[in-house]
């Protein structure tokens, strides 16, 4: 679709061909060149989208890798219409289907590399059919250069073959010939001469070499003769000639007639492979000028933020901020020329039609843009010598056209209206167009130098005045826009700096009306005002920041404060277990004493299993658990289960059921089992419930050789530190059991539970020894102990 006279008055179409030079397929560069601004909402965002993926990609140095592609629409049209394909036409379609799979594989690892998704990228890549036996079919007939190779068929083959022999044959009868016939010859090199071979024998010898003439050189001093000995095999060269040209084309008319199957999903590769082209360039585009991604919206609201021409150097451009269609619909600039209005309102346009083509934008970070249907500006010298037309009537011609075709949904640009007539009525039409922009509801920028325009934005509902700020100490325009300040012509002061004098200056100055004056001591005024309160946010903002600073350090010095106590009290209490280590090391080696002494005196000893348990159990427990610090679920399940005096509870580590008597401490209660009575832990109890309660029986605590210990411990499935620790409660359980032999089944896994099962019991004093159990009890996945 050919672009619009009112985009390339913003010369949209020098960002079509900029983008087009980064597109690398045909279809690619036709996009590029057809990129228009679309009006629906979603399709933006889509086109958005496509963008921020790829720029994604971009920013990871990842470029997808797509071939380029100079003739292939040609060679699909031919294909089409089953026409035979030539060599350069079918590697033309290999180097797409290549460039289809590269793609599919080079998404597939991004995203595995990235860990990152792609959508939109991917709902085009999932289209792409991945024609490997194509391709593989066209690698085995042709080269990259289009030529078909030389065992592209048996026949083809045999006849190359044959070829060189005569080729050979030809060039040694000729090489002895030469030698023979040095001295008649302009040079002993064999030549070629339409496709045969033969001698540059010198002009005044062409008697000596008997044979045909095929040419001469430029001087007439060589002439170039086929010998009459070779001239049968130069026949049979150039039959085999025609006979290979015959071959050739017959590969190629064949294996055109198989691509014509699969056109279809070539043609589809093909559109796919041409738009994530596409998308790649305006991508590349985009970060070529440092673009962002608009937010966009469907209220006509637009606030460009730091907005810059795309098309003007970076380092010679103002950047503005623009905000439009919120407050006021229209925004009217005043102020002398060469301030910098018309660029500025061709900045509105290009970043409002590039957002709306799905390229990033030249602003900060949340620009908002507005979906306009269409974009109409009258910027520039519309004469036309051709229709007799002023530059007054090139304006209004166009004018009336944007006005007959303008929606609530437009946007509209005006350079200088009213211009080009009587000031009082290029003024008074200026207002009467805009009133009729207003009543419509479009939205609008537009400049003047009419003073009387300054009062009747300031005055009308939905539009403001704005001007380009001019610094009168340099003399020079800054380019910078002001929202709600009217521009003033400064005129006069310019005219004082100068050097003009004052008399002519009071004479001018009284020229000037009263009205007129007013308003400009009122712009002067406000220019004042603009200025303090620019410099006083300047101020607040240099506050702002030192405030944040300050709240950032005491942040910091406060996270490091809580992280330095938080080590210091995990310190402690790894100290703590460290002793506590310590002291149960060497309680063990007494525990272990006293066994054995119990063992050497018989079972008419004093000592008890359970008051050895008991012993044992609060040393453990000593120990602070540093994982369970600061758990308050851990707490409120404390104190779900507060256990009172006559509550039926169960002892765990026994596996009994008591009823408990007496609270001995704030956490420990004294439980009756039986006839046993004994201190036990809160943590050590549950509390049983009336179902329990109802079936629970006698509890007997004698306990003998018959114990209820198992004479073998499971520990598959359980972490290395609590399958330690239940192996070593376990192994004196079982002491006290008077078990002569166990069978610890850790398992085979990774080995690193069997071997710090077997090092603990390298280094139990009560072990005699350990071995693997055998094969038909689990082999090495279980260790059988004997006790001494």
């Amino acid at each position: 679709m050919p672009i619009s006279k009112h985009l390339l008055t913003l010369e949209f179409d020098r960002i079509q061909e900029t983008i087009r030079k980064y597109t690398l397929t045909e279809l690619g560069q036709r996009l590029a060149q057809e990129i228009q601004p679309i009006n629906h909402l979603s399709k933006v965002e889509r086109l958005q989208d496509e963008c921020q993926e790829m720029v994604d990609l971009l920013e990871e140095d990842l470029q997808l890798p797509i071939a380029r592609q100079d003739r292939l629409e040609a060679s699909l049209k031919r294909l089409d219409l089953q026409a035979n394909l030539n060599g350069p036409e079918i590697a033309e379609i290999y180097r797409l289907l290549e460039s289809a799979r590269q793609v599919v594989d080079f998404m597939d690892r991004s995203r595995s590399d990235l860990e990152a998704e792609f959508p939109r990228l991917m709902a085009w890549v999932e289209g792409i059919q991945v024609l490997k036996e194509v391709t593989q079919r066209i690698s085995r007939t042709i080269n990259e250069d289009g030529s078909v190779l030389s065992n592209a068929s048996t026949e083809l083959a045999r006849i190359i073959r044959r070829q060189q022999q005569i080729d050979d044959q030809i060039r040694n009868q000729l090489n002895q010939m030469v030698k023979s016939l040095s001295s008649y010859l302009s040079d002993s090199l064999v030549t070629i001469r339409n496709d045969r071979y033969v001698l540059p024998v010198k002009s005044e010898y062409r008697g000596q070499v008997h044979g045909t003439i095929h040419d001469q050189s430029s001087t007439g001093q060589t002439l170039y003769i086929e010998p009459q000995v070779v001239q049968n095999l130069n026949n049979q060269r150039s039959q085999l000639q025609i006979d290979k040209d015959q071959e050739i084309a017959r590969v190629l008319a064949e294996l055109s007639a198989y691509l014509w199957d699969y056109r279809q999903e070539i043609k589809n590769n093909q559109l796919i492979v041409g738009n994530l082209d596409f998308i790649q360039a305006r991508a590349l585009y985009s970060r070529s000028i440092d673009g962002t991604r608009p937010n966009f919206n469907d209220q006509g609201q637009v606030a460009l933020w730091q907005a810059r021409h795309p098309l003007i150097d970076p380092d010679q451009i103002v950047a503005n901020d623009i905000v439009l269609g919120d407050t006021y619909s229209t925004l009217l600039i005043t102020g002398p020329n060469t301030g910098g209005k018309t660029i500025l309102l061709k900045t509105l346009g290009l970043v409002q039609a590039m957002g709306q083509a799905g390229i990033f934008v030249p602003c900060g970070p949340n620009s908002q843009l507005a979906i306009f249907d269409h974009i109409y500006a009258d910027i520039g010298d519309e004469q036309s010598i051709e229709q007799s037309l002023s530059t007054f009537s090139g304006h209004m011609t166009n004018i009336v056209s944007i006005l007959d075709e303008m929606t609530s949904d437009s946007l509209l640009l005006f350079d200088e209206l009213g211009s080009g007539t009587d000031p009082q009525e290029g003024a008074a039409l200026a207002m009467a167009i805009l009133d009729y922009v207003g009543q419509v509801g479009a939205t609008c920028m537009a400049t003047t130098h009419y003073p009387e325009l300054k009062v009747y934005a300031h005055e009308t509902p939905g539009i403001i005045n704005a001007s380009m700020e001019f610094d009168i100490n340099t003399l020079s325009p800054t380019y910078k826009l002001l929202i709600g300040v009217p521009g003033r012509s400064n005129a006069l002061e310019i005219s004082k700096r100068l050097g003009l004098s004052q008399a002519i200056l009071d004479k001018a100055q009284a020229g000037v009306s009263h009205d007129n004056q007013q308003l400009n001591e009122m712009v002067a005024g406000l220019e004042i005002e603009r200025r303090q309160a620019e410099a006083r946010r300047r101020q607040w903002t240099q506050r702002i920041e030192e405030v944040n600073k300050l709240y950032r350090d005491l942040d910091r010095e406060y996270q490091g404060w809580l992280k330095h106590k938080t080590d210091l009290m995990d310190k402690a209490k790894q100290e703590a277990n460290d002793k506590v280590e310590e002291a149960q090391a060497e309680a063990d080696k007494i525990i272990q004493e006293i066994r054995q002494l119990q063992l050497q005196q018989g079972q008419n000893t004093t000592i008890k299993e359970h008051e050895l348990i008991d012993q044992q159990t609060a040393l453990k427990d000593l120990k602070q658990p540093v994982e369970l610090r600061k758990n308050k679920v851990l707490k409120r399940e404390k104190a779900k289960r507060q256990i009172e005096v006559g509550d039926d509870v169960e002892v765990l580590s026994y596996g009994q059921r008591g009823t408990v008597i007496e609270q001995s401490g704030p956490q420990e209660y004294v439980v009756q089992m039986g006839i046993l009575k004994m201190k036990i832990d809160q943590e050590d109890l549950r509390l049983l419930d009336k179902v329990d309660n109802d079936k629970k029986r006698s509890v007997n605590v004698q306990r003998g050789a018959s114990s209820k210990v198992s004479t073998s411990l499971d520990l598959r499935g359980q972490r290395y530190e609590s399958a330690m620790r239940a192996t070593k409660d376990y192994l004196d359980k079982a002491l006290l059991s008077h078990h002569p032999m166990v069978t610890i089944i850790h398992g085979k896994g990774t080995g690193a539970l069997r071997q710090g099962i077997q090092k603990l019991l390298a280094n139990h004093p009560q072990v005699d020894r350990f071995e693997y159990a055998p094969a038909n009890a689990g082999g090495n996945g279980a260790t059988q102990v004997y006790f001494k």
